[in-house]
C-alpha cells in the first residue's frame, strides 16, 4: 500500500489540501478520515464539500450522523460516525446506498469495524511539531494512481 504524506501547518492548509483530493473524487468513493479529537477532520471534510458545492455552512454531522451535499457529479454523503454504538448502525443511516451511489466522507470510520471498504482512500491525520501530517493511501490500484497524480 503506497502512502502520500503532507504536513498541514495550519487550517487553511488542510483546506487546500482537501479541496485538491475533492477534484480527484469520483462517483463511489469513499474517504475514511482517521484521526482523534481535534485534529481536523471535520475542517477537511468541509474544505472537501465547499470545494464541490455552494454549500456555505458544512456543520459537523456529529448529532445528525449525516450531512448530505449536491455535487455536479455526484451527491456527498459526509457521516460522523462517534456516538454509534454498534457497527451494524450503519445500515440505519443508509449507508450502503451511499458508498454505491456518492463519494463518502466518513469521521470515525473505525466504528464500522469491518463495513469499511477495503478499497477506500485512508486519511490518517496525526500531530506533528509543524501542525498535523495527513497520510492519504489506498488498497486501490486505481486511487494509488489517482493519488500520485496529486500535486501536492
Amino acid at each position: 500500500m503506497e502512502e502520500v504524506s503532507v504536513v498541514c501547518r495550519n487550517e487553511s492548509e488542510t483546506v487546500a489540501l482537501a479541496q485538491k483530493i475533492a477534484r480527484i473524487a469520483e462517483k463511489g468513493d469513499v474517504f475514511a478520515l482517521f484521526g482523534t479529537l481535534g485534529m481536523g477532520k471535520s475542517v477537511f471534510a468541509r474544505g472537501f464539500i465547499q470545494s464541490l458545492t455552494n454549500a456555505e455552512e458544512v456543520p459537523s454531522p456529529t448529532f445528525t450522523l449525516l450531512q448530505s451535499y449536491d455535487a455536479p457529479d455526484f451527491e456527498i454523503y459526509h457521516f460522523d460516525l462517534y456516538r454509534l454504538k454498534s457497527p451494524e448502525e450503519i445500515f440505519e443511516l443508509g449507508m450502503e446506498e451511499a458508498l454505491h451511489e456518492g463519494v463518502c466522507l466518513i469521521e470515525w470510520p473505525e466504528k464500522m469495524a469491518g463495513y469499511l471498504p477495503k478499497n477506500c482512500f485512508r486519511l490518517s491525520i496525526t500531530p506533528d511539531p509543524a501542525g498535523r501530517k495527513i497520510t492519504l493511501s489506498s488498497a486501490s490500484e486505481d486511487k494509488v494512481v489517482r493519488l500520485r497524480n496529486l500535486e501536492i
